[in-house]
């Protein structure tokens, strides 16, 4: 298939865009830049052996993303395009909102008149909210996103599902993923974030370069068995592998909308992550316990059982693979891709 990659620069697209390649598929990167390097596009060709297409657009400019559309003629889209710091969202809420509804609008309509009728959308388990069961299902309701990131996913995801319900033969996998981490092991591609990192791993692996003094751990005295909160880690090549999966599921599907979990299904504490970063470094790395951070959740997981019936897909990689793939990756890159 031709498949059109919005935010495909990204971290997690960029990661997908070389499955995509590899297995076969002609891909069009559609990004901004905002939050991204173009260099990633070179590195995405080393490995995949051929380059993706660009296209550079801000999705929210209707206008242009139509044209994108129009001239990739894609017979399906991947959709990551759109802000992703939980924390900045509170912040900058109206920048969340406007970018990330925006860009959907815009996309769905060029998709709509452009006769394209399959779209993989990266949603986000922050839609499950503070109140959901552990493991966190895919069938259960009402999601209640805690903050205005999550609930941009929550409002595009009820979105999807008007517009499918109205456009016949629109087929839409909604993937709710946990915490992406890892790299590509060849080292070439990693997590490059903007700035200060608002995840543990990036962190982590720049207190280990000597870029970041040291860690900070919020809290190690929830009802865990350490502690320390307890997450969901998938290691980045799991995750693309899963994209691959529900692209080629779409026709298949149940229903024209389905959500799927993407996650390990298990939960990893902030200190065993970090313990396994400092045996792979060999060297203890400086760290401090902190306060409890406000709105931290003591431990969620996936269950993943539908992504391993309905998908074939399951997540291979261990925490093991994941710091030493993303300490391999920053070893090589101390300052992440050139500008």
């Amino acid at each position: 298939m031709r498949i059109l990659v919005t935010g495909g620069a990204g971290y997690i697209g960029s990661h997908t865009v070389v499955a995509l390649l590899e297995r076969g598929h002609d891909v069009v990167v559609a990004d901004d830049f905002s939050n991204a390097r173009p260099a990633v596009l070179d590195r995405v060709a080393e490995l995949a052996g051929r380059r993706a297409a660009l296209e550079v657009v801000d999705l929210t400019d209707a206008g242009r993303t139509d044209a994108v559309v129009a001239a990739a003629a894609p017979d399906a889209v991947v959709h990551f395009a759109g802000r992703k710091a939980v924390g900045e969202s509170a912040e900058r809420p109206l920048d969340y909102y406007r970018t990330n509804l925006d860009s959907t609008f815009s996309l769905l309509a060029a998709m709509e008149r452009h006769g394209v009728r399959r779209l993989v959308y990266s949603s986000s388990a922050t839609v499950y909210g503070d109140h959901a069961p552990v493991p966190y299902v895919e069938t259960y309701e009402p999601l209640a996103a805690a903050s205005p990131y999550g609930r941009t996913k929550v409002m595009t995801e009820q979105v999807l599902a008007d517009v499918a319900a109205a456009t016949p033969g629109l087929r839409v996998a909604l993937l709710r993923y946990f915490n992406p981490v890892g790299a590509h092991p060849s080292g070439r591609m990693g997590e490059d974030p903007q700035g200060v990192p608002n995840n543990l791993m990036p962190y982590v692996a720049q207190v280990a370069v000597g870029r970041r003094e040291r860690l900070a751990i919020f809290g190690d005295d929830y009802d865990t068995p350490d502690g320390t909160c307890l997450r969901d880690y998938v290691h980045v090549l799991d995750l693309a592998e899963g994209h691959v999966a529900a692209l080629e599921h779409l026709d298949t599907m149940a229903t024209p909308v389905r959500a799927f979990n993407l996650g390990a299904g298990r939960g990893t504490s902030v200190r065993e992550l970090f313990d396994a970063f400092c045996a792979v470094v060999g060297r203890p790395l400086p760290h401090e316990v902190v306060a409890r951070r406000p709105g931290d959740l003591p431990a969620y997981w996936a269950d993943t059982t539908r992504a391993a019936e309905e998908l074939g897909w399951r997540a291979r990689r261990t925490i093991d693979d994941m710091v030493a793939d993303t300490w391999r990756w920053q070893q090589a890159n101390p300052e992440g891709y050139p500008a």
